[in-house]
């Protein structure tokens, strides 16, 4: 698979930002992407295979308008090249707009012949960057930057066009016409097929208060803001939570129960991988109960399914706090999904994703499993609750939230230390209660329970997690 995201470092508002801050279009640029990755690491995005810059591929623009023009899908005009709209027959069919309806670009309309056409190559402006091209100095347009970038690393057509619902008029319907028109030129793109890309995915938008969340609005907030309520693993699943294509209302409440969540299956996790002896344990336990399924020593049923051993995380959908979809949440109260066995968890899992990437029934199913682990919750019956981790766990890598595996906890070098040290707390407690000191027992977990640890009585003993 190749993953194409691409940096748009020359455009109308870098230039105005840019000159309003008192720094060069190259430091502002650099800046932002630079804080867009930074971002994106945070929460767990994967880098992509390419990330060409605008600026790079000055020639490839070139040429695609140069193609554009010599086979009149483009005329030159007031020192600038614009796009014929009239003259490809698709327009408008990505957005589901009539062409006739289509309102004139805002754009600078000398030497346009239409008001609908849109710029490909500017004219140069004083105090602007430019380059020179066969139409005179100028810079290139926003759109057919990414066709002509999409286009040198992943051809004419390709898989999957990605962005925010917002671009998809004009910047990819624009895109699309340019692509098609190219291609079709020269007898590619399926001997003329008006297309770009097989698929279009547009991702709905985060609000605030009901309104797009925008810089220019004012009502945005950054990746670090989020970080000082949540964990970053935490921001992850709150974004991801719901189906992409929907809006989310992003509020100090909504992060606060997809905590709640998170931690309930983070929580299961590290209780399940403490009673069978760590991850590599519980691996070879799921592993042979998958190869050799048998009822379990207290008779409580079979394990069933694949095990986490093999499983890889073959991407990872999110996004900072810019744009997410959301339509149903998946919480700590939410109900779970009923699921028989770990096999039939995840391969209702697997189609949930499946299904246009139906989040919020794959959240359920997960949910659903962790439920049925926590029934099995003991050492008597570990053989299951192998199983049950197990499949959790897979669920989680392809979600990018693997608390072992992909957000091992800060500090987990110290692990086997504070192990020793809570071996000693939990020994002066059931000491206390021995002795029916309740009252010092009681404040052993408080001062515990303060310090971010928690500990829990069941009826195998005492279960201590962090917080």
């Amino acid at each position: 698979m190749t993953f194409v995201q691409n940096v748009t470092d020359i455009d109308d508002k870098i230039i105005i930002n840019a000159s309003r801050a008192g720094e060069s279009v190259w430091e502002l640029a650099t800046r932002q992407t630079r804080a867009f990755d930074d971002a994106y690491r945070a929460v767990g995005v994967l880098p992509p295979t390419i990330q060409p810059r605008a600026t790079g591929h000055i020639p490839e623009m070139l040429a695609l308008i140069g193609r554009l023009v010599d086979t009149g899908y483009a005329y030159p005009g007031g020192g600038s090249v614009w796009f014929r709209v009239s003259r490809f027959a698709g327009y408008g069919e990505l957005s589901h707009q009539r062409p006739e309806a289509v309102q004139a670009s805002p754009e600078c309309d000398e030497g346009k012949v239409d008001p609908r056409d849109f710029a490909l190559w500017k004219g140069a402006k004083p105090g602007e960057p430019f380059w020179e091209s066969p139409w005179g100095r100028g810079r290139p347009g926003w759109h057919i930057e990414c066709s002509a970038m999409a286009g040198k690393y992943l051809g004419e057509v390709f898989d999957i066009h990605g962005g925010g619902l917002d671009l998809v008029f004009p910047h990819h319907e624009n895109e699309r016409a340019q692509s098609a028109s190219a291609a079709h030129s020269h007898g590619g793109a399926g001997g003329g097929a008006p297309q770009m890309a097989r698929y279009w995915m547009h991702v709905g938008l985060l609000t605030t208060g009901g309104t797009k969340m925008s810089k220019s609005l004012g009502n945005s907030f950054l990746v670090s803001d989020a970080f000082e309520q949540v964990r970053p693993q935490v921001l992850r699943y709150h974004l991801l939570s719901a189906h992409y294509r929907s809006s989310l209302e992003y509020t100090p409440e909504g992060l606060a129960e997809s905590a709640a969540a998170h931690d309930r299956i983070e929580t299961f996790v590290r209780n399940a991988l403490d009673i069978l002896g760590g991850p590599d344990e519980a691996a070879a336990l799921a592993a042979e109960c998958a190869t050799n399924p048998r009822r379990d020593p207290a008779g409580q049923g079979q394990v069933k399914g694949g095990t986490l051993q093999g499983a890889r995380s073959s991407g990872r959908a999110g996004a900072v706090v810019i744009a997410a979809g959301a339509a149903a949440h998946a919480s700590a109260g939410d109900d779970p999904a009923e699921v028989d066995s770990p096999a039939q968890a995840w391969a209702a899992f697997a189609a949930a994703l499946d299904d246009d990437l139906a989040i919020s029934r794959a959240l359920a199913v997960l949910f659903g499993a962790v439920g049925c682990g926590n029934q099995v919750l003991s050492k008597a019956r570990r053989r299951e609750l192998a199983g049950w981790v197990d499949v959790v766990r897979r669920m989680l890598v392809v979600l990018g939230l693997d608390p072992v595996s992909q957000w091992p906890a800060a500090g987990s070098e110290l692990r086997p230390a504070l192990n020793g040290v809570m071996e000693i707390v939990l020994d002066l407690r059931s000491a206390a209660r021995a002795r029916r000191d309740y009252t010092e027992a009681d404040e052993i977990r408080s001062r515990l329970a303060a310090g971010g640890i928690i500990v829990e009585d069941t009826p195998e003993g005492q279960r201590w997690h962090l917080a």
